[in-house]
């Protein structure tokens, strides 16, 4: 099996074979949690206008998402695990678009199968995809509004290849997460960005292997591709 580790929109363009599109601040998280309170599937898009259109078209649809961590106008709700645990999202089909993690899906044109990834579900899907007996498997870590590369996807990227390639044993991945507290997650932490950036979202982004599913992208002739959840036995 070869495993490579990309970076931002380019890594995405660049991926080939299974590609996992990381994003634990906030995206694929938030989605982990939405399926596992029982959404029924996510749309990914990149575009906000495209979002706007799909509410349009199908009120009883839920808008997610956000630009620069701050909800969009007119959108349910934003990109924070923490914030839609009020909502009613059973049975639900969620609209997400994020400055980040589905701008990787998006871009990721040449890969022959799209997963999302984030430290929730990070064992998962490396068992999903070693189950799966893929050649060429790309990690892609997408990072501060796919502009940087940050601390917590790169480490979920080599989270996921160490048990892959049976060397998890040398990441002490909770003490590795807990750094982020000063690193990449800092503005968690940051009382003057709260109200974007809450910090309850930080443990519930890096609850390591919280859920046993992977955020599968499903492709149809007839709808958007979405992603549903699928069990990993």
């Amino acid at each position: 099996m070869n495993v490579k580790i990309l970076h931002l929109v380019e890594g995405a363009r660049a991926a080939r074979g299974l590609t996992v599109i990381i994003d634990v601040f906030r995206a694929f998280s938030v989605e982990a949690y939405l399926l596992s309170r029982g959404v029924e599937r996510i749309i990914p898009i990149g575009d906000a206008d495209t979002a706007y259109r799909l509410k349009r078209e199908n009120p009883d649809y839920i808008l997610a998402g956000e630009r620069h961590g701050r909800i969009l106008p007119g959108f349910d709700m934003g990109n924070s695990p923490s914030q839609f645990l009020s909502l009613d999202v059973k049975n639900k089909t969620v609209v997400h678009t994020t400055s980040a993690g589905t701008q990787g899906i998006a871009g990721a044109k040449n890969a022959e199968e799209i997963l999302g990834a984030s430290l929730v579900n990070a064992r998962a899907t490396a068992d999903y995809i070693r189950k799966s007996g893929a050649d060429e498997v790309s990690l892609v870590c997408m990072g501060l509004d796919a502009l940087a590369p940050t601390e917590e996807d790169t480490l979920c990227a080599l989270y996921i290849k160490s048990i892959l390639e049976n060397t998890d044993t040398d990441i002490d991945i909770l003490s590795e997460v807990d750094k982020l507290r000063y690193t990449s997650g800092a503005k968690f932490f940051d009382p003057y960005q709260s109200d974007v950036f809450p910090k309850e979202d930080f443990a519930m982004c890096t609850d390591v292997d919280r859920f046993d599913f992977v955020l599968k992208l499903v492709k149809r002739d007839d709808t958007l591709p979405y992603i549903v959840k699928e069990t990993v036995l």
